[in-house]
């Protein structure tokens, strides 16, 4: 499998093989995603095959903006100006999520984790077209920074590979933002 330079034209590439269903491995500030549209079943169900994830475990939605957000996510004001504060980041936010959201990406409950990293790269796969960000291992294995390591794994699991260049290493910090006080997770 062949990783590609995360430029214009290749994400580009990588924004139509999403769009007709395919998987993607993407770079994020924290660490490698893997990718699928949100509303195609099969690629997010794909996802949870590669991964050996249990399907009733939720995964996170990936989106470009705030406005992106709002139209997924049940938004009050004081969560309004907490995502505003610290989005774009290496945080998922739990929200109530709207009914467009599919059961299969949130394992049946109302609340949906929501991510919008600070990348370039991830803003610009994912406008307008919200995206699983699911790091890219086997559950329950520790995630890798090696490239290398990720497309021995998956390589011919996945459609496309973008490169990475400043990953952090360390999995998003999730705060739970439905009820009060807003709970911590993974930090």
């Amino acid at each position: 499998m062949l990783i590609y330079p995360p430029n214009s034209k290749n994400i580009a590439q990588a924004r139509r093989i999403l769009q007709k269903g395919g998987i993607i491995i993407y770079p994020t500030d924290t660490l490698y995603g893997l990718g699928a549209d949100i509303f195609n079943q099969k690629a997010v169900e794909r996802i949870f095959k590669i991964k050996g994830r249990d399907f009733k475990k939720p995964i996170s939605v990936m989106v470009s903006n705030f406005s992106e957000i709002e139209k997924l996510a049940q938004v009050n004001l004081k969560q309004k100006k907490i995502i505003k504060a610290i989005l774009p980041g290496p945080f998922t936010l739990l929200l109530k999520k709207r009914k467009k959201v599919p059961n299969f990406i949130t394992a049946g409950s109302d609340k949906a984790g929501f991510r919008m990293p600070c990348s370039e790269v991830c803003q610009k796969l994912s406008k307008n077209m919200p995206l699983t960000t699911t790091s890219a291992n086997v559950a329950d294995f520790k995630p890798s920074l090696s490239l290398k390591k990720i497309t021995r794994e998956f390589g011919e699991k996945v459609d496309f590979i973008l490169k990475g260049e400043k990953l952090s290493g360390q999995p998003s910090i999730i705060i739970d933002l439905t009820e009060e006080p807003f709970k911590f997770f993974r930090y």
